[in-house]
């Protein structure tokens, strides 16, 4: 009697280790669709454009596809010479082109992404095109660049204008959204 309760016993055991492996299977998070809404321009609010790249990064970094929509103020600075004075000034820039990261940010990115410093971009606009080069979509809302006057030819190679009802697409495909 006594070996067929520990015959039990270690079935028990056995079982529960399986189905305790079982569950840790099933909490693992699984890739999702990240959609990061980008609104804010970076003459407004730097801190929420400037953050959008890290999230974006971290969240390629642990498996999953990310897509940026650029919307609202913040067409204006994926576009080349925004305004007058950018259009006689920069032409061939954009304001996160010309928006350099801070070295203390490009230490912190190096360091907590496991990458050399010498493959941290030094403007944002080199940290977008980065991000492209990862697999992140990047798209704009081709309604409020007209709003805005811009034409679509100096809206940032790497930004593709769309209309309204793809944009509808995009978040209903989403899994999450995120709000810069």
């Amino acid at each position: 009697m006594t070996n067929m309760k520990c015959g039990l016993g270690l079935c028990v055991v056995f079982l529960t280790l399986l189905t305790g492996n079982r569950a840790v299977e099933a909490e693992q998070i699984q890739p999702q669709h990240f959609l990061i809404h980008m609104k804010t321009s970076l003459a407004e609010d730097d801190a929420q454009i400037c953050a959008v790249p890290n999230v974006a990064w971290a969240l390629v970094k642990a498996g999953h596809q990310v897509t940026i929509l650029v919307d609202a103020s913040a067409v204006t600075s994926v576009t080349k010479g925004f305004e007058w004075f950018g259009r006689l000034v920069h032409s061939d820039t954009t304001a996160l082109d010309r928006a350099r990261l801070p070295e203390r940010e490009r230490v912190s990115l190096s360091e907590q992404m496991g990458v050399s410093l010498e493959e941290i971009p030094y403007q944002y606009g080199e940290y977008f095109a980065f991000l492209k080069k990862l697999g992140v979509n990047m798209y704009g809302n081709q309604t409020m660049m007209l709003l805005y006057n811009i034409d679509l030819d100096d809206v940032d190679p790497g930004v593709t204008p769309i209309a309204l009802n793809r944009m509808v697409e995009l978040f209903q495909s989403a899994d999450r959204i995120i709000v810069y």
